[in-house]
């Protein structure tokens, strides 16, 4: 497998890669540019050893922040919801009540831990294997690129 280049990922994508490293670390299994359901994308969804279900979103900039008006739409699809930011993200624009992760490419720190609302069971178990077909699905891709591109 080749390593993709810091040159070749956005902002965001480097940020998601910070943090998908540091969930990693404490026991998260995580996958970036999730779909939880038609028409929501979310930049990290992360699944716990005990089936927690945290959402990260990564903005880069005031202006990215401002442009995100869907975010609320996402607290339906995890029992946590952070934003993560650089260490230069004026974080006084970032809603109360969620959680807040400072991140750069390599790594990241909780700085807020988000509030817990947990999912309800039917959600929660549709949604862990919603998140595994996709893990299949990606990892198969990384050995055979040409594999399942229509229904991916």
């Amino acid at each position: 497998m080749s390593v993709q280049s810091d040159i070749s990922l956005m902002p965001g994508q480097l940020l998601a890669r910070g943090v998908s490293r540091h969930l990693a670390s404490h026991g998260f299994s995580v996958v970036e540019e999730f779909c939880p359901e038609r028409g929501k994308r979310v930049d990290v969804m992360a699944l716990g050893q005990k089936g927690e279900i945290w959402v990260v979103e990564c903005k880069s900039s005031r202006a990215d922040f401002r442009a995100d008006g869907k975010w609320q739409g996402y607290l339906d699809w995890c029992d946590r919801y952070f934003w993560a930011v650089d260490q230069m993200f004026p974080t006084d624009l970032l809603p109360e009540g969620t959680g807040l992760i400072i991140a750069d490419a390599y790594d990241a720190e909780i700085l807020r831990m988000a509030p817990e609302t947990k999912l309800a069971g039917a959600r929660r178990n549709a949604l862990i294997r919603r998140f595994a077909a996709h893990a299949a699905r990606r990892l198969q891709l990384l050995r055979d690129p040409d594999f399942g591109l229509e229904s991916y």
